[in-house]
């Protein structure tokens, strides 16, 4: 067996797909209580997403479907769940670098969601807030953000490639 992942199974590349998104989660969980790094909404909300992505990762790859048709749906779901986890990340870089006005502390998500509607809480926290903006870790440059979106990428280039790429046969004589 070669360590190409373009040339694994689509089970094998849905399943190294899951345990990747485990451990990004597991790393965030990791660095909140050992770090004491506390996330804003905008960090919560990619944690979902890659809880999402983690998701239909999973299942495509429990699942394994034999078709095209059906892997092609899985790599649709798995493309939404990481697009949709890239564009929170890239809003939160964006902050990041163009940090709004409002100076820190916001009231923290559980407030939000005992006082407002679901979508008021998102279209607040998309907003941001001056926690989001703040820069509290950083490896090779790159804030956690600016890593959970080259992490979103990489994963949705993962799904695509797994689920539109053709195989070829193997012969066994």
């Amino acid at each position: 067996m070669t360590l190409n992942p373009f040339r694994w199974t689509f089970r094998m590349q849905c399943l190294a797909g899951f345990a990747s998104c485990a451990a990004l989660i597991g790393f965030a969980i990791f660095s909140q209580f050992a770090w004491g790094l506390e996330p804003c909404p905008m960090c919560i909300f990619q944690r979902i997403a890659f809880a999402a992505l983690g998701l239909v990762f999973l299942v495509a790859g429990l699942h394994a479907p034999r078709s095209g048709g059906g892997r092609a749906v899985y790599g649709v779901l798995g493309f939404l769940a990481a697009a949709v986890g890239m564009a929170i990340a890239g809003r939160h870089v964006w902050i990041q670098h163009n940090p709004p006005e409002i100076p820190g502390c916001g009231p923290p998500l559980s407030f939000l969601q005992e006082t407002m509607s679901t979508g008021n809480v998102i279209r607040k926290v998309l907003t941001g807030s001056g926690d989001c903006g703040s820069v509290d870790w950083t490896f090779l440059g790159l804030s956690m953000p600016a890593w959970s979106l080259v992490w979103f990428v990489l994963l949705a280039v993962l799904f695509v490639t797994a689920a539109f790429m053709r195989r070829r046969r193997r012969s066994y004589r």
